[in-house]
């Protein structure tokens, strides 16, 4: 009876969340269906935690880790970029033409750090954004056993 109850709950917190996401995405009506309450007993449920509470965690949450993925601060506080600094796809795109061979992920990273010192530096966001390069046709990926290297498109590739 008592999992019965849970699933109704589950249910009836995923009707309120599509409901809400019509209401702002403005289609469809913006009414729920109305309801037939017989005597059904709503069970309570608990009210959201305080960002407070999260923190105190020793082990991160998703919102933490979400957060942590996107290169934000857990606690909130500023970003590191600032306004007016070149994005990452600048930075890689710009430091791989001026190689002359491939370079791994962790190469431009290191290299990255270096010539920024007061931006936090990821090889995941370099990763990322590397495939992003990719996905976009301004950098090529090469594999040579089971390291990936990256460079910029040539003028003959491009052109074709």
């Amino acid at each position: 009876m008592t999992r019965l109850q849970d699933a109704l709950v589950q249910l009836e917190t995923g009707e309120q969340i599509l409901v809400k996401m019509q209401e702002v995405l403005g289609s469809g009506s913006t009414k729920p269906a109305a309801r037939k309450s017989k005597d059904r007993k709503v069970a309570a449920v608990p009210a959201a935690r305080s960002p407070k509470s999260r923190t105190a965690s020793p082990k991160g949450g998703r919102k933490q880790k979400a957060q942590a993925d996107q290169g934000a601060p857990a606690d909130g506080g500023a970003a590191t970029k600032v306004a007016g600094d070149p994005t990452w796809r600048e930075l890689v795109t710009g430091y791989l033409t001026t190689q002359r061979e491939p370079k791994s992920a962790a190469e431009v990273t290191s290299a990255l750090a270096e010539s920024h010192p007061q931006r936090k530096t990821q090889v995941a966001v370099v990763r990322n954004t590397l495939e992003q390069g990719v996905a976009h046709g301004l950098l090529e990926r090469s594999k040579q056993g089971r390291s990936v290297y990256y460079s910029p498109v040539s003028a003959t590739t491009s052109d074709a």
